[in-house]
């Protein structure tokens, strides 16, 4: 059986991120992705968007997007035969590494009956803010839930336990709070 892998995305996974958006979403409203959020993912935000691959078969993807020190994480999707795999983790691991120490805050919008991304939040510790009417478009409804610089401080070490992220270095650490490089 093949293994998964995570990669950050690149211009040459456009075509492969809009055929997993179809299958996975392109029944669902608001509808999938458009073209043009998907090429900037590719092209310009790759360092926080990924891709999970199954051998050579692409998977699943995250997209985030960074603002200053804000990001927002908009997609994590896995095709449902790969649900339940290392690919989420994978993902998860990727994106928490590329932000942890480069935003104060990251975040999620999410519907409200999507209880497993929800529970996916809460446990990357973001917390509901605000559930915003006709977000997308008339009657949709996204909850919003944000993981703020302290909370991120806070869990630190339990993303170290998770294996999302190393051992903070000398250089990462915020002044007053100097920790020793193993």
């Amino acid at each position: 059986m093949s293994e998964y892998a995570v990669r950050n995305l690149c211009s040459g996974d456009f075509a492969a991120i809009m055929t997993l958006e179809r299958r996975i979403f392109g029944d669902e409203p608001p509808g999938v992705l458009g073209p043009y959020y998907v090429r900037l993912c590719c092209d310009v935000y790759a360092p926080t968007c990924f891709v999970a691959l199954h051998g050579d078969e692409p998977v699943g993807y995250l997209l985030c997007f960074t603002r200053g020190r804000e990001a927002h994480c908009t997609t994590l999707a896995v095709l449902p035969e790969h649900q339940g795999s290392r690919a989420v983790a994978m993902l998860l691991r990727g994106f928490v590494r590329a932000i942890v120490d480069e935003v104060d805050t990251c975040w999620f919008t999410v519907t409200p009956d999507n209880a497993a991304a929800r529970a996916l939040h809460a446990t990357l510790g973001a917390r509901e803010v605000a559930s915003v009417l006709d977000y997308y478009g008339p009657g949709d409804r996204r909850i919003l839930s944000c993981i703020d610089a302290a909370r991120f401080e806070a869990l630190r070490s339990r993303y170290q336990r998770l294996g999302l992220v190393g051992p903070r270095t000398v250089q990462q650490a915020p002044m007053g709070q100097l920790e020793a490089v193993s």
